[in-house]
């Protein structure tokens, strides 16, 4: 497992992709990553992915309290906590507002057409959260019959959740879900999309093997 000074260079890396990508504009989104010793490393609250340094980030505990750092975590950190404490596979989670996934979200539909295969192999299902208000405590229970199951999330009226067992699938996660409902929303918009057939998502699957 990196070590904590590699695990904040990473957490910067995938803020300045959300930053560059605009999938996280001005202060928006947040990011963590789970310590070797069990506490969390995460980006601090009011500041742009694109401009995260490693010493701005924090260090909270399993109960979200600060034990090193001098900024605060985001409010939203309560998500994160709750996807820790039910996947122990999981090591690292994005939250951002990609455009075309967040217009899923805002407008209500799922997003589950089985339309390309980078979708199924790379990211697999994806949940759609009930709308909660960004901070309160209600967010990470609207999360919780997805956690188990999904490793991406869309936040009804809010944005996208992705996980995995290191920030780099968590924040590549991130991308594909991205690519994927664009990609939805643009083939609706040429005319009818054709989606696989079982026997060859099953191909797909079989030849991926297992994935996280």
């Amino acid at each position: 497992m990196p070590n904590e000074q590699e695990l904040r260079q990473a957490i910067c890396w995938a803020g300045r992709r959300l930053y560059e990508q605009g999938f996280a504009v001005a202060n928006d989104g947040n990011i963590s990553t789970r310590l070797e010793n069990g506490n969390i490393l995460t980006t601090p609250t009011e500041v742009s992915k694109g401009e995260l340094t490693p010493d701005m980030l924090v260090v909270v505990n399993a109960a979200g309290e600060v034990i090193a750092g001098e900024m605060r975590p985001s409010t939203e950190l309560k998500l994160h906590l709750r996807v820790y404490e039910r996947r122990p596979d999981v090591n690292a989670i994005v939250h951002a507002h990609p455009p075309y996934a967040t217009s899923f979200a805002v407008v209500g539909h799922q997003l589950n057409e089985p339309l390309i295969a980078e979708a199924i192999v790379h990211l697999g299902p994806v949940g759609l959260a009930p709308y909660a208000t960004p901070g309160s405590e209600e967010l990470p229970d609207s999360i919780e019959p997805f956690v188990g199951t999904h490793n991406a999330i869309l936040l009804s009226n809010h944005g996208a959740l992705t996980y995995g067992p290191d920030l780099k699938s968590a924040q590549f996660r991130m991308e594909s879900l991205e690519f994927y409902a664009k990609i939805t929303a643009l083939s609706h918009q040429m005319g009818t999309p054709r989606p696989l057939s079982a026997a060859q998502i099953a191909q797909l699957r079989q030849a991926a093997g297992p994935t996280n």
